[in-house]
């Protein structure tokens, strides 16, 4: 009986913070028309995920095909999950390995020779949490050529990060990392210069 105004109290409480019926996308911002994007997600799951891990051209041939900026010999991983590819780049020699997402909210732009390894989350997107409609907001990502990101990695929307930089595996990344720095941690901080032994 008495636990019936506290559960009102809280509830009351959580509709003062975010009122999601008051949210909307703004228009635009998936960057294509609906049909396209339902057309995109059909294809990442069927013709892009069941072909056979060798299979790297013809994935790089789906993803030029919906806008994606694929260099040459990119080689990515059937499970690599792409929500809007046509605000994706990487550049050339580029690996994206096993069940990393490229939440491409905003655009995220992946450099020459860089890796990006397995179960890495790139999320280019976010909320205003001082909102009560709880807009939503697309912040770039940038990775710059050479730089490798270890297994399970975080990286938060509106991040750089530098060339030649190395995260370490399960790191968190919530501001910019700089070129030829070993970065771990949560949040990820330099560490070392790459190319000095510890």
């Amino acid at each position: 009986m008495a636990s019936a105004p506290i559960e009102k109290q809280e509830a009351g409480a959580a509709n003062s913070w975010q009122r999601l019926d008051r949210f909307r996308l703004p228009p635009g911002f998936r960057g294509r028309p609906a049909w396209v994007v339902q057309l995109w997600w059909l294809v990442q799951a069927t013709l892009f995920r069941l072909s056979p891990q060798i299979a790297y051209p013809w994935r790089r041939m789906l993803l030029r095909l919906f806008g994606a900026r694929v260099g040459k010999k990119v080689l990515i991983r059937p499970t690599a999950q792409f929500v809007y590819p046509w605000k994706t780049r990487i550049g050339e020699y580029s690996w994206i390995g096993d069940q990393v997402v490229l939440y491409s909210l905003g655009p995220i732009e992946i450099g020459a020779h860089s890796v990006v390894s397995q179960r890495s989350y790139l999320c280019a997107g976010t909320h205003d949490p001082e909102q009560h409609d709880f807009p939503i907001l697309a912040k770039a990502i940038q990775i710059e050529d050479g730089a490798w990101l270890a297994t399970d990695v975080f990286v938060a929307p509106g991040v750089r990060i530098g060339s030649g930089a190395v995260v370490g595996a399960r790191s968190s990344v919530f501001s910019d990392l700089p070129s030829g720095w070993i970065c771990y941690g949560s949040p990820a901080r330099p560490i070392r210069r790459r190319g000095q032994r510890a």
